[in-house]
């Protein structure tokens, strides 16, 4: 991730209303166990809440949102028994979904930001005890049975992740254009204000973008052809199933939108695309 894409992220994350179940913000520094049951905490949230990541800021103030600034180094600072402090939290977190940590130098102070990934298929937990947020509270998972029961039971979306390295520039204008068109049929009553929004208003109410960022179905749906490479080898998880209900779905979306017909019957369709002068279709 580029300075100025960190920079908009922080921005982003302090324009939140407020703190949630998957963003908390520090003032200045956490001590290290507080820092491990955060990450615990924030991936299980996450995961319920269905966000792609959870965001640990330090050097924000927690009321205003204002960039405090810390001067927290996450790189020099140690855990328990003196251990460099990164490798304690990795080793602490079970199963490990992955954080990241960037140091930022905003221009109003330098921020820490803890990246953790969603909890897949059981809670996460630290030194063997699970954390989850409720509202803006940490607290032990065991605490609240119907989370722990909701993290056991919830699969992961691959769909709805974030791309890594994925911009607007990936997406193909004539994808775009058609997601467009389809949206106004199947929301007409936003038809006439829809025509008016931006590429990444419309794509943000399409549901196909996270935290301004574009997801994995975005890339999908709406990619360039060369920008497949940006799911390989991920785009290999979906299923066959996954892949016939998604092709099953943009059928049913082109005929709702009278771009193609079926001149077949049910159990055996032919597509075809309708001829206005004609009114028969062209295959």
């Amino acid at each position: 991730m580029k300075g100025s894409e960190q920079l908009a992220l922080i921005d982003r994350l302090r324009a939140q209303p407020s703190e949630s179940e998957w963003l908390e913000f520090k003032r200045s520094r956490c001590e290290p166990q507080l820092l491990g049951e955060y990450l615990s905490a924030l991936a299980n949230s996450a995961c319920l809440a269905n966000q792609p990541r959870g965001y640990l800021v330090l050097g924000i103030d927690d009321t205003a949102h204002e960039v405090a600034g810390t001067d927290f180094d996450p790189r020099a600072a140690k855990g328990k028994g003196n251990q460099d402090l990164l490798l304690w939290l990795a080793a602490g977190l079970e199963p490990n979904p992955g954080f990241e940590v960037r140091v930022v130098e905003h221009p109003d102070g330098r921020v820490v930001l803890f990246e953790v990934g969603p909890a897949k298929d059981q809670p996460v937990s630290f030194y063997g005890t699970a954390y989850v947020r409720v509202g803006t509270s940490k607290t032990e998972l065991r605490n609240h049975p119907e989370k722990a029961r909701a993290l056991w039971t919830r699969g992961s979306d691959w769909s709805a992740e974030l791309c890594e390295g994925a911009t607007l520039d990936d997406l193909d204008p004539e994808a775009v254009a058609r997601a467009r068109e389809v949206f106004a049929v199947k929301h007409p009553r936003q038809a006439d204000e829809a025509s008016e929004w931006d590429d990444r208003t419309l794509l943000n109410k399409a549901r196909v973008l996270k935290q301004g960022a574009l997801t994995n179905a975005a890339i999908l749906l709406l990619g360039r052809g060369e920008s497949a490479t940006l799911l390989s080898p991920a785009v290999a998880r979906l299923t066959p199933e996954q892949k016939l209900r998604r092709i099953h779905n943009l059928l049913q979306e082109l005929r709702r939108a009278g771009r193609i017909v079926n001149r077949g019957s049910r159990a055996h369709p032919q597509w075809v695309v309708p001829d206005a002068a004609s009114g028969q279709g062209r295959r």
